[in-house]
């Protein structure tokens, strides 16, 4: 029944999902593509009666799917990933969060702050519960930005030099990157007074395995700022390498860089039936040459080929063959390489097919210091907090003069109904309460990350908000579109789902439902999003709140540092 149903009636977003596990268990087919829905189809279907034939053995084995299952509790359906309830991962969480002076990661009953609120953390069954935010008043200053932190590390190590990187975000995905320096003996200097700053010794070129003989594995567990960049830059230098990490980073593309790598005449691979990693490097230095690459799935796939290219022995040119998403993301890299000595020349359009050369005579050379930005993603959470509730709040790390594009996120909210101030350094965000949110129709192409705020600000709104042009969120650190629009209908919302854009109309009279259990699927984006529903004045409870390790371990103590109870 369930192969009939399935595979003779299967629409867009049960290809989608169906897809993802047949990949991770049978290698059957290619990522999700904008193209293939009709061939997945037809494949499902061709394997309806094997299925049928074989659904003992299929049931028990084959056709589990990982990481999620469907459970059913008082009559309502929940999706659960059980990475999310591993015990050994949130032990590992707690224990490097304690070494660096955050205490436990996934609790906050000690109190956000004396003068805030703190939410109460159910340690047994790994859930915070946010209790009713009335207001957010305060000042934020923000952590490090995660994009700017690893690139600054990488291009750091392919320097002439050593640099002082200071305001170094303390977070999963920074430490995978460190730790992959380490094991490729870059030497990195931690500062014992300042657990943001770390000194960076360059290699004046590129990095060159520390055993020639013995192929060296790197596990990034779902780093993708940490996985694209490294697999870019170890080609260009000498050893064999493998690049692997946790089992949603094998269902995320980067076949697209691959290719790119090898028109640069790199000797490099994924897993062909799925286009992700793991990722095999036979490295022996490469001469420079062109490259013609997708954009539409990730920009990281052109940052790190940019990153990279000064090291090698010979002029680059790097050409978008379609369109170029996360735009950016992409001038956020070139700005920082220029920091580092190194001078890209465009040609092009950035909104269009754009070509990027990177001359033989460019090399990298060490600024001896680097401030990183405050991140431009987390700031967006205190924003929509902001206009949400009627309170102010002001960020500081980011402001007029930020490098990152997630800043026009407080252009969306002034949209919205927010008033916005901005500064060099700072952004504030202040709402009349006599003038209520609007719903919005907008291209979140250039702000994908930010984007996931707006959808919990839409809740809260008259009319729908469209939120377009994020197909990319398919591709995340979870399958970030699904997720979105179960968790939103969980709140009381009706989602229109589309392949790169969703429709959200909020809840009648904006009031979201009390004590939902919002599921985080291992994304720390999700946990921080939807921390925002209890501005509604109901109780949010935040499965395995510890996954904002990844990017922001100090989130909900920030978050009670400055909200006021209802």
């Amino acid at each position: 029944f369930f192969a009939v149903s399935v595979c003779y009636y299967l629409p867009p977003a049960t290809a989608t999902a169906l897809q993802r596990f047949t990949i991770y268990h049978h290698g059957l087919l290619s990522n999700y593509s904008r193209n293939n829905l009709t061939a997945m189809r037809t494949v499902f279907r061709q394997l309806a009666i094997a299925a049928i034939l074989s659904a003992p053995c299929l049931y028990t084995s084959a056709f589990t799917i990982p990481q999620k299952t469907q459970l059913m509790q008082n009559g309502r359906s929940s999706m659960v990933l059980e990475a999310s309830k591993n015990k050994d991962k949130i032990a590992s969480r707690s224990k490097w969060a304690e070494a660096r002076g955050y205490g436990d990661v996934d609790a906050s009953d000690d109190g956000a702050a004396a003068t805030g609120m703190s939410f109460a953390m159910d340690k047994e069954k790994n859930q915070l519960t946010v209790t009713p935010i009335k207001s957010l008043d305060g000042t934020v200053t923000l952590p490090g930005s995660k994009s700017l932190s690893n690139r600054c590390l990488l291009l750091a190590a392919l320097s002439e030099g050593n640099t002082r990187v200071e305001n170094l975000l303390e977070s999963d995905d920074i430490r995978y990157m460190l730790e992959a320096l380490d094991t490729l003996k870059v030497p990195v200097e931690r500062d014992a007074d300042d657990k943001t700053a770390v000194t960076v010794t360059g290699q004046a070129g590129p990095i060159d395995s520390p055993t020639p003989d013995e192929s060296l594995e790197l596990f990034l567990g779902n780093a993708g700022t940490a996985m694209r960049p490294l697999a870019a830059a170890l080609c260009m230098g000498k050893g064999k390498f493998v690049l692997d990490g946790v089992p949603r980073m094998r269902e995320r593309p980067i076949a697209d860089l691959i290719d790119g790598l090898k028109q640069l005449g790199a000797d490099v691979s994924c897993v062909e039936e799925t286009g992700c990693p793991p990722v095999t490097i036979n490295a022996n230095g490469l001469k420079g040459g062109s490259a013609s690459i997708s954009g539409k799935m990730s920009s990281q796939f052109l940052s790190s080929l940019l990153m990279a290219s000064p090291v090698v022995d010979g002029d680059v040119t790097i050409a978008i063959k379609d369109e170029l998403i996360s735009a950016p993301y992409v001038s956020l890299t070139i700005g920082l390489m220029k920091k580092f000595g190194v001078t890209v020349k465009i040609e092009g359009d950035m909104d269009g097919t754009p070509s990027f050369i990177i001359g033989k005579d460019e090399k990298y050379t060490s600024p001896e210091s680097i401030l990183v930005e405050g991140d431009a993603s987390s700031a967006s959470y205190f924003l929509a907090g902001a206009a949400i509730t009627g309170g102010t709040v002001t960020v500081r790390g980011c402001g007029s003069e930020s490098v990152q594009g997630d800043v026009a996120f407080a252009d969306v909210m002034e949209q919205m109904g927010a008033t916005v101030t901005w500064a060099p350094e700072s952004i504030t965000v202040s709402r009349d309460p006599n003038t209520k949110l609007k719903g919005v129709d907008v291209d979140c192409g250039k702000i994908p990350d930010a984007a996931m705020t707006l959808a919990v600000a839409a809740l809260f709104a008259e009319g729908p908000t469209t939120i377009r042009n994020v197909y990319s969120w398919r591709l995340k650190e979870t399958e970030r579109m699904k997720a979105i629009v179960a968790e939103c209908t969980k709140l009381g919302a009706t989602v229109e789902e589309f392949e790169d854009y969703c429709i959200i109309h909020p809840p009648a009279d904006n009031k979201v439902n009390d004590n939902v259990v919002i599921e985080t699927y291992d994304d720390h984006r999700m946990a921080m999003t939807f921390s925002l529903a209890a501005c509604g004045g109901v109780n949010v409870i935040i499965d395995d709140p510890g996954c904002t390790a990844k990017t922001f371990p100090t989130y909900f103590e920030m978050l009670g540092s400055i909200a006021s109870a209802n």
